[in-house]
């Protein structure tokens, strides 16, 4: 039987809530223009973006660049380039090379502009201090046992995984490259935040392999849908997303027949949304799959590991009484912050890192 909430959504709402934070934090402290941007943002400041631009782009970039290859290489996933580009954060050049040759794509060079450089340097001290705040909010005895359960999964993961979730593809498709050997970088040495996402792609990989369905899709549309209509409309707040990104699941779903639509004038503007037949196996499939890994992890990282993470997670994020979840201790954004506009209500099941900017809730 499933359990209460699926291992994967207690490692993926840790890590979306640690990024939202750490998200407010380089926003209050980064020139940087939005739509939301107040008065005095500066036409060249760049636009905002997410931790994951930061940890599969910025944190390798040198002065004098590097190939995207190199790029690629150290992060070990790819990264928006021409979104970072656009966005004012990074250069993308030729080398020299003789008249009439053609520039591989991995050849070309990537250097920061003089607002990346200052993005980086705004960065880099951000994960540690949210490391001492979740220490100081939740004991450094809890934060240490996550630590050691998660390093003690990551120690027995055969793949080279990146340090961060990769950006989605069609369908929220999580997937890597094809890489060779094992990262020499000690788990010791990882961040909390590596760790969270090296344990959800650990989890990701194969249920996106064996499910019909991406777990991006179903942890977060498939599970909150049923066989009774919907607002459409209300479906983004149930699953914790935004707007756009639930939109644009939910046609992914309408063309693959897991989703039935009708207009009822009684739900004011619009429609609503129900599984079809084939979206309720989608999600018997979720339950299903999510109990199996969970179970061949107890079979080879341990039951007591496993057992020791899923508590320390629920610690976090099940909530005591009539209390928020303790992870929502940090996610009062800044008052002049985008995401003051709106309460955050509920955190999603798996992140939605899509090409727009790399924020956890497809945002």
């Amino acid at each position: 039987m499933p359990a209460a909430i699926e291992l994967p959504a207690l490692l993926s709402q840790s890590l979306v809530a640690y990024t939202i934070e750490l998200d407010n934090e380089f926003e209050h402290l980064m020139p940087h223009r939005t739509t939301h941007s107040m008065p005095g943002s500066a036409a060249g400041d760049p636009w905002l973006v997410s931790m994951v631009m930061w940890c599969n782009c910025m944190r390798f970039l040198r002065p004098e660049g590097l190939s995207v290859g190199e790029l690629e290489g150290l992060a070990r996933t790819s990264t928006n380039l021409a979104g970072m580009q656009r966005w004012g954060y990074l250069v993308v050049e030729r080398p020299r090379s003789e008249e009439g040759v053609r520039t591989a794509a991995s050849e070309l060079r990537v250097r920061p502009t003089a607002m990346g450089r200052q993005a980086q340097f705004t960065w880099r001290p951000l994960q540690e201090m949210i490391e001492h705040r979740w220490r100081e909010r939740f004991g450094g005895e809890t934060v240490d046992r996550l630590r050691s359960c998660l390093a003690a999964v990551a120690a027995k993961i055969e793949l080279e995984l990146p340090d961060c979730l990769p950006i989605l593809r069609h369908g929220w498709v999580t997937t890597i490259a094809d890489r060779n050997g094992r990262a020499s970088r000690s788990r010791s040495e990882l961040g909390l935040s590596a760790l969270l996402s090296r344990a959800l792609l650990a989890f990701a990989l194969p249920f996106d392999r064996r499910a019909g369905l991406s777990i991006a899709i179903s942890a977060n549309l498939v599970r909150v849908l049923g066989s009774d209509f919907i607002r459409v409309r209300d479906v983004h707040r149930l699953a914790g997303l935004a707007t756009e990104a639930t939109r644009n699941a939910l046609g992914y779903l309408d063309k693959l027949a897991c989703v039935e639509f009708k207009t009822d004038v009684s739900a004011g503007r619009g429609h609503l949304v129900r599984l079809s037949e084939k979206g309720l196996k989608a999600q018997n499939t979720y339950q299903r799959l999510s109990a199996g890994i969970e179970m061949r992890w107890r079979e080879g990282f341990g039951t007591e590991v496993v057992d020791e993470l899923r508590e320390t997670l629920e610690r976090l994020v099940i909530p005591v009484g009539s209390s928020r979840p303790p992870l929502f201790g940090g996610l009062e954004p800044y008052p002049d912050g985008w995401r003051a506009a709106a309460r955050i209500e509920r955190l999603p099941h798996y992140p939605v890192v899509l090409h727009r900017g790399g924020f956890p809730d497809g945002s």
